[in-house]
C-alpha cells in the first residue's frame, strides 16, 4: 500500500476580490476522476450565472490523471495556474474550482494568473491540507493494573485509541503507522514485561496532520 500522501480533509470554499472581479474557489477532495467532473458540474449548477468556471483536478496518487480548464480566459491563464496550485502544494485526489464573478476591469494575463493562483490556494487551505496515512488496527488484552501505564505510553506515543472493553481484563484497539507496528510492538512487549500478544486489523488510509 502507498506511504501516504497530502489530500482534503473535506470540501471548502474561500473568496477573493480582485480590482471588483469576485473569485471563488471551491475545493473538494475526489477519489476517481468521474467523481472530480461531478464536482466541476456542481459547482457550475450553483454559480451558473458566473463569467468563467475554471477548474483542474488531480487524480491518483501521482497525479496520474490531471486536467484542467480555462472556461473563456485566455489561454493558460487561469486552468494552468489552479493546477500549478495543486502540483506545489503536493495535493493529490482534489478538485478545484475557482468561479469569477467580472467586476469590469481587465486584470491582463499576469493578474488573472495571479488571481486564480490567489484563490486556488485559499480554497485549497479552507478545505484542509491532510496526509492520508495508511495505519493499522492492533488489537491487545492486558491486565486492569496495567491500564494507567498503557494509557500514558498511548498519549505519549501519539497512539489513538479506537476502543476499550471493560470484562474480566481490557481489551484495546489501537491505530498505528503501519511503518510503526513493529516499534510499537517492541515497545509495548518491553512496557508490559512481555506480556503483549497484539492481533492486527487489516490496513486501511487515515486523515492525519501533516
Amino acid at each position: 500500500m502507498t506511504q501516504g500522501y497530502l489530500t482534503l480533509r473535506g470540501t471548502g470554499r474561500a473568496e477573493i476580490v480582485v480590482k471588483r472581479s469576485k473569485f471563488i474557489a471551491t475545493a473538494s477532495p475526489v477519489a476517481a476522476e468521474e467523481d472530480a467532473q461531478g464536482t466541476v458540474d456542481e459547482v457550475r449548477r450553483e454559480f451558473w450565472d458566473a463569467t468563467h468556471n475554471v477548474y483542474a483536478f488531480v487524480v491518483g496518487e501521482h497525479n496520474e490523471i490531471a486536467r484542467s480548464s480555462d472556461d473563456g480566459e485566455p489561454s493558460g491563464t487561469a486552468g494552468r495556474p489552479v493546477l500549478e496550485v495543486i502540483r506545489r502544494e503536493d495535493v493529490h485526489y482534489c478538485a478545484v474550482v475557482v468561479t469569477r464573478y467580472f467586476g469590469g476591469t481587465l486584470l491582463g494575463a499576469g493578474g488573472l494568473v495571479r488571481a486564480y493562483s490567489a484563490a486556488a490556494r485559499e480554497g485549497l487551505y479552507a478545505a484542509g491540507i491532510a496526509r492520508a496515512q495508511p495505519m493499522r488496527e492492533v488489537l491487545f488484552v492486558i491486565e486492569y493494573p496495567m491500564l494507567g501505564k498503557v494509557q500514558n505510553h498511548l498519549a505519549e506515543a501519539g497512539i489513538d485509541i479506537v476502543s476499550v472493553d471493560y470484562t474480566e481484563r481490557v481489551t484495546m484497539r489501537v491505530m498505528v503507522p503501519s511503518g510503526a507496528v513493529d516499534l510499537f510492538a517492541r515497545a509495548m512487549t518491553e512496557l508490559l514485561s512481555g506480556a503483549f500478544e497484539p492481533q492486527l486489523g487489516e490496513e486501511r488510509l487515515a486523515l492525519v496532520d501533516p
